[in-house]
């Protein structure tokens, strides 16, 4: 049976919604948490750290909810409530298709993540994901690091990514994305070489540069950007790649745009910009509204379902949980070439877009698991 949702607080409510808000604000919370089956929200304020934080359970079929912490200055309590659900929401059709015995969450934690101050903030993470007697896993995620992990761990064991161990699973995930793009490639023009390709990556953080680098080594010619002209400046030095400002990579002629930052990317002002034949990348919630999954397909765009071809990081830190090497972590975030042929034999199948298909695979193995009756007690 699924757990209610829920919202807990170690000394007082988050304001969100406020006691005062008008009869049709408190009626669009529930129905929010609704909207996907989640079952549960944590909700926790700790005030002499300021540690403002929301945890979202989506689903335990499969196994104890995993995904990570994410540290940001949000606009809103609402915004980051609906970033969390989002998020967890795909860590559980993350799992799913990559067939690891986990369920879906995310944890937000709302603020400054530049801030020097983070032992205390983490520490008050740690105690809020103890609270949750195991059901909810954490690991790094955007603004967060391996050592913010480490002040969690002095709170609960329900962590991974510590030092010594999996850490920083950019180079996973970038394998996983690297081998997706192969498998978009065998699709489009019969044969998974890169070489020669033009590829447009957006972002040069950890998983774009390592990206970057297995492409270079394929002999990739790569058009790159970031917000951080440093990154773009290491990746141009690097790999000889080619650099343009933000918001002219959309409209980079390339055979393959790979999205490596935040998502959202893929909505009505950027489609009419691209001139590629495959979207695949390492960022999540790529598609600003699932109808922009739509737009591609039928622009003839080939699209890999951003939850399945970055799947290298969840993998990574399920390695962790299990005592894998480091080179079983690999081959199996390189597994995600056939599944990425399998979602689009299935969006062949039944005529439907590869981010329709994707959700058919992962709903299908998360059915058949519901169905298993315990033999004992």
């Amino acid at each position: 049976m699924k757990a209610p949702v829920k919202s807990s607080a170690s000394s007082s409510r988050v304001p969100f919604p406020a006691a005062a808000s008008p009869p049709e604000q408190r009626e669009g919370l529930f129905p929010l948490l609704a909207e996907h089956a989640h079952e549960q929200v944590s909700i926790f304020f700790e005030p002499s750290s300021g540690y403002r934080g929301i945890i979202a359970i989506h689903d335990t079929t499969l196994g104890p909810a995993l995904g990570g912490t994410r540290f940001w200055n949000y606009k809103s309590d609402e915004e980051a409530l609906i970033d969390a659900l989002r998020l967890s929401r795909g860590m559980t059709y993350k799992a799913a298709v990559a067939g690891l015995n986990l369920g879906g969450g995310k944890s937000v934690v709302i603020g400054d993540n530049r801030t020097l101050r983070r032992e205390a903030i983490f520490r008050a993470h740690g105690r809020h994901i103890e609270s949750l007697g195991g059901r909810y896993i954490t690991a790094e995620d955007v603004g967060t690091s391996t050592q913010d992990m480490e002040f969690i761990r002095v709170e609960t064991q329900h962590v991974t990514g510590l030092l010594g161990k999996s850490g920083d699973p950019s180079p996973v995930t970038a394998y996983g994305v690297y081998r997706g793009i192969k498998a978009c490639a065998k699709l489009r023009w019969g044969s998974d070489s890169l070489t020669g390709k033009t590829i447009a990556v957006q972002g040069c953080g950890h998983v774009g540069y390592f990206l970057c680098k297995l492409l270079f080594e394929e002999g990739v010619k790569l058009i790159v950007t970031d917000i951080d002209p440093q990154r773009v400046k290491t990746v141009v030095q690097d790999f000889r790649a080619t650099a343009v400002k933000p918001d002219e990579i959309y409209s980079q002629a390339a055979d393959i745009f790979a999205p490596c930052a935040l998502g959202a990317i893929i909505n009505d002002e950027t489609i009419p910009k691209l001139k590629v034949q495959v979207v695949a990348g390492g960022a999540n919630n790529q598609l600003a509204e699932e109808r922009h999954g739509d737009v591609l397909a039928e622009r003839d765009i080939l699209y890999a379902p951003d939850y399945v071809i970055n799947g290298g990081g969840l993998i990574n830190v399920n390695a962790e949980l299990h005592g894998w090497s480091l080179e079983r972590a690999r081959n199996k975030a390189g597994e995600i070439y056939d599944t990425i042929l399998r979602v689009f034999e299935i969006a062949n199948e039944e005529g439907i877009p590869s981010y329709q298909a994707a959700d058919r695979l992962a709903e299908q193995r998360i059915a058949s698991i519901a169905k298993v009756k315990k033999s004992f007690v």
